[in-house]
């Protein structure tokens, strides 16, 4: 796409699950904050700062279009990243609440080991659901009474979605638990997924979707009663006593600010207002084409009698190894042909290396930016690689 312009013919990047390559309009957006009106945003009344301010709440409320959620409901705040607003909110749940914590097995460290600290610190029992092949979750196998869910829309493994995730939503919060969606994968490339998800919170990180480097919390208002506000700071509160402080978030029009201390990434968020809109605009054609680079490189993963695929499916995130090779130095040797890959775990190591005993692997992810040239150059390299 001619948004990603910069790209030098010859460099393949292929590590988007860690974070996208940004197209023109971001990288536009996050400059023309630092001109043309950098400012701290809901603090000032200048100009600069107006407009700043504009911008945010537009971004509020165009990631709860994004979902097809309302604002009655959901409330937007920003942190740093996925990992940061999962612990977030799981270090401020009021005791007594649940009488489980559960995860699934392919999750990232993120939610896999912030459970591990939820649970001892509530001294509850952790249970680790298991993945389908196609990414579900055999609810039925499965007791969510009183219980706190975190897992994942998509593995940035091999990029498995949560196909039943609405009707995990529903049997969770009918047996009086809460659910928590780690869609730091999801909201670049699988955004459909999640319209519309009843989910108590849904936790992303805006690097993961052509934005800039920052951290999304999408909560439902109704589960700020559960929350016992413990991380706080400036541009939290109303007013301040000796012994006493107001918060803003209990207003509506301000609840974000319940998981917004200190001050924020005004020219980061400004980026994500972009971001979105650009999401927005991609082109069918531009769809198109990803799937069939998707499918045309799982084609060739798959029937090389040297590699071991991860998946089962073509997906934008594909891990595999390659037999005889150890993958930390086929990833080097990747590098030295120009292209840009993950070797290791990727932060699931008990799924990867404790459960299923794979060694390291390469993990090769796709967006928006990869042209057919690169799937030519990374074709041929493996070959050369594998005889």
């Amino acid at each position: 796409m001619e948004d990603f312009d910069y790209l030098r013919e010859g460099n393949v990047y292929l590590d988007s699950a860690c974070q996208s390559l940004r197209p023109r309009p971001v990288i536009d957006a996050i400059n023309r904050y630092y001109t043309e009106h950098n400012s701290c945003g809901e603090r000032v009344k200048y100009s600069w700062g107006v407009e700043t301010d504009e911008i945010v709440e537009e971004t509020r409320n165009l990631l709860l279009k994004y979902l097809k959620l309302k604002n009655k409901d959901y409330s937007v705040s920003f942190t740093l990243n996925t990992t940061y607003g999962i612990n977030l909110l799981l270090s401020q749940f009021k005791l007594g609440l649940f009488k489980k914590v559960m995860t699934s097995d392919i999750e990232h460290n993120s939610p896999f080991l912030s459970t591990m600290t939820f649970a001892k610190k509530h001294k509850i029992k952790r249970e680790i659901m298991e993945r389908e092949e196609d990414g579900s979750i055999d609810i039925d196998a499965y007791d969510f009474t009183k219980a706190l869910v975190v897992v994942n829309s998509v593995s940035n493994i091999d990029g498995r979605e949560l196909l039943n995730v609405k009707d995990l939503v529903k049997k969770v919060h009918k047996q009086g638990g809460v659910i928590i969606i780690d869609a730091a994968q999801g909201l670049a490339h699988n955004s459909e997924r999640l319209e519309k998800t009843e989910a108590d919170a849904i936790c992303s990180s805006a690097h993961k979707m052509y934005g800039a480097s920052l951290g999304i919390m999408i909560v439902r208002r109704d589960l700020f009663k559960k929350i016992d506000t413990t991380f706080i700071g400036g541009g939290m509160v109303d007013d301040v006593d000796k012994d006493s402080f107001k918060l803003s978030a209990e207003s509506a029009n301000h609840a974000y600010t319940k998981f917004e201390s200190g001050l924020q990434a005004w020219g980061e968020i400004c980026a994500l207002n972009a971001a979105i809109k650009w999401l927005n605009k991609v082109p069918k054609s531009a769809k198109k084409a990803m799937r069939e680079h998707e499918e045309r490189l799982f084609e060739y993963l798959e029937n090389n009698p040297k590699i071991h695929l991860i998946n089962k499916a073509p997906s934008p995130t594909i891990s595999f190894y390659i037999e005889g090779l150890d993958s930390h130095l086929a990833g080097s040797a990747l590098s030295i042909a120009g292209i840009m890959a993950r070797t290791g775990y990727f932060c699931v190591h008990y799924y990867l290396d404790h459960k299923m005993h794979y060694p390291p692997l390469i993990r090769f992810s796709l967006g928006y930016h990869i042209r057919e040239s690169d799937i030519d150059k990374t074709i041929e390299t493996l070959e050369r690689m594998t005889k």
